[in-house]
């Protein structure tokens, strides 16, 4: 097994740091500013479409379509940083990059939030219903 011996040692401490990398996805802070962030920038893109669609109002388009623009990259930036943090899953930055944007992203934290279930659901029951 002389073959065997030039391979490195695996550590404790290695094998945890790679662990490190399996943990579960769990909604946090940073979580919470992608939420708020979504919504503003969902407000914005609803008063775009508002001011867009009545003639007349160039200047107000513009300055919606440059909040717009400027708040979506910023939804993007907070959310690759929870991505990273591992606080969002990553098909949650695919469903802001949709072509509806904050549509998107808004529909994809309602979903998490919504699909948490209790953990401890029929903890309480100590034995079999008399």
């Amino acid at each position: 097994m002389q073959a065997f011996s030039s391979l490195p040692e695996v550590s404790e401490a290695a094998t945890i740091d790679g662990e490190r990398e399996f943990r579960p996805r769990a909604p946090g802070p940073t979580f919470a500013w992608v939420k708020r962030a979504s919504f503003v920038e969902l407000a914005i893109f609803i008063g775009l479409l508002i001011v867009w669609a009545i003639p007349g109002l160039e200047t107000e388009t513009f300055a919606f379509g440059l909040a717009h623009g400027i708040g979506y990259l910023l939804l993007c930036l907070l959310l690759c940083f929870a991505i990273f943090r591992r606080e969002a899953p990553f098909w949650l930055f695919a469903a802001t990059l949709t072509p509806v944007g904050p549509v998107g992203s808004v529909i994809g934290i309602e979903y998490i939030e919504r699909r948490k279930e209790p953990a401890t659901i029929g903890a309480d029951r100590t034995g079999p219903r008399g």
